[in-house]
């Protein structure tokens, strides 16, 4: 019996699920909220989605890693560019989401809002 990890259709969605933080599973072994993904009407994989403060600490690791340095380090335009990318990703909607930025960033949350402040501001004028 072939590894069901094998099949072609698990192998295309993984760097999809591992961007989002999310865990393969075999169908069999899916719970409440994992999601039974279908080829050619037969289960292949079960996706076990991430919880969202999981989300969050998910999104700074992958942030970090494109960087290839602590987001501390970063520069105040790529800390801004941080920034942008985790409110369109929503990171600010999680409970202590400025709090965790601020702390990964290496500034305050009040620099973290001038950021979102700024951002926003040009928008408007777009």
């Amino acid at each position: 019996m072939t590894d069901p990890a094998d099949h072609p259709f698990v192998r295309a969605v993984k760097p999809l699920v591992d961007a989002m933080g999310g865990q393969m599973v075999a169908p069999g072994l899916a719970q409440g909220d994992d999601v039974v993904l279908s080829w050619e009407g037969e289960a292949r994989v079960a996706v076990r989605l991430p919880h969202l403060s999981e989300s969050l600490d998910h999104l700074l690791a992958e942030l970090e890693r494109r960087h290839g340095v602590p987001l501390a380090d970063l520069d105040r335009k790529a800390k801004q560019s941080v920034v942008r990318i985790l409110e369109t990703r929503g990171a600010f909607s999680v409970r202590h989401g400025v709090e965790t930025v601020a702390g990964a960033l290496g500034v305050s949350r009040f620099t973290v809002y001038n950021y979102l402040n700024r951002e926003n501001a040009a928008k408007r004028e777009d």
